[in-house]
């Protein structure tokens, strides 16, 4: 499974729009509106990058509202949630 993170930029007045049709995308786990310099970030998981090409060029930047996308792959997930599973077997 790969796990991707795009960051958009969003027209203003756009961003409650474009956040509801991201996440009617089963694809993407996880939208959110955020500070700084994009206005929303979503949580991607797909099983082959291919999937996550078509996700992008084809369905996320053909939505109306999103000026711009940026895509990270992410390589590991470290979570509390995982390190305390961990610990309470032993490890």
């Amino acid at each position: 499974m790969l796990t991707a993170i795009v960051m958009l930029r969003v027209e203003h007045g756009k961003v409650n729009e474009v956040a509801e049709q991201l996440a009617e995308r089963p694809e993407i786990s996880e939208t959110y509106s955020v500070s700084g310099p994009y206005d929303l970030v979503a949580i991607v998981r797909v099983h082959e990058n291919e999937a996550l090409a078509d996700l992008v060029t084809e369905h996320i930047a053909r939505i109306e509202g999103i000026r711009e996308t940026e895509t990270m792959l992410a390589f590991r997930a470290y979570s509390r949630h995982d390190l305390e599973q961990m610990f309470s077997l032993g490890l």
